[in-house]
């Protein structure tokens, strides 16, 4: 008969003793021969309860809003225009400016007032004898001879300012003339060109004091004096 532990007696097992020595290592009580205890039997869960189910959400209720009085419409307000605003006033004038009235006469040469001269009759015709002796150095007397042509067997003009220059406008013609004359007699002994240098001056500034004059409207002081 096999020993308990022998390697070779069959196998068995006994639901009231330990198997501890069948799957390879004996507990303490197991080589005592004690009995172990029965496993409690397998507790079964509890059914888990059912989740309550939910309740239904209530239905909005639907409000008629009642109608009521319909509100005119506002009218628009327009924008208000701007208001020009009235002109400054202008500066009082000083206490001095008031009582002192200004003078109507010119005070000194350079303050003077310009005035318009009077309008000249055949001033025209002065203006052309004159510009024909300003030119009667570049022309060689040429102009001068004409203009002694034009103021030679006419009448002069009626008005005083034309008169006078008419007048003078003889005056310088003729003695222009004879001057020019004698110089180129004199060229022969020298004196010549000295009397027909001076003759061209000469009337150059008769002619350019004529024209001024003419322009500002007054007449010829002395019209049958030789010099300007």
């Amino acid at each position: 008969m096999a020993e308990p532990g022998d390697p070779d007696a069959p196998q068995t097992s006994d639901p009231e003793l330990h198997d501890d020595d069948l799957i390879g290592f004996a507990s303490p009580a197991a080589l005592e021969g004690q009995m172990r205890a029965p496993a409690p039997p397998p507790v079964e869960p509890e059914p888990e309860a059912p989740a309550p189910e939910p309740e239904p959400e209530p239905e909005p209720e639907l409000v008629v809003a009642e109608p009521g009085p319909v509100a005119a419409p506002v009218p628009e307000i327009a924008a208000p225009t701007p208001v020009p605003s009235p002109p400054a006033a202008p500066d009082p004038a000083p206490q001095r400016a008031r009582e002192t009235p200004m003078s109507e006469q010119p005070v000194g040469i350079f303050a003077s007032r310009r005035e318009e001269p009077a309008p000249i009759d055949g001033a025209m015709g002065i203006y052309a004898v004159y510009a024909l002796i300003l030119f009667a150095v570049p022309t060689l007397g040429v102009s001068a001879l004409i203009a002694l042509l034009a103021v030679t067997g006419r009448a002069g003009p009626q008005g005083e300012v034309a008169a006078s220059h008419f007048v003078f406008q003889q005056r310088t013609l003729w003695a222009g003339a004879v001057v020019a004359l004698l110089g180129g007699i004199l060229i022969a002994v020298g004196l010549g060109v000295f009397v027909l240098f001076i003759l061209a001056v000469w009337l150059i500034l008769r002619g350019a004091g004529g024209v001024l004059k003419l322009k500002a409207g007054r007449p010829i002081e002395r019209p049958r004096a030789w010099l300007f």
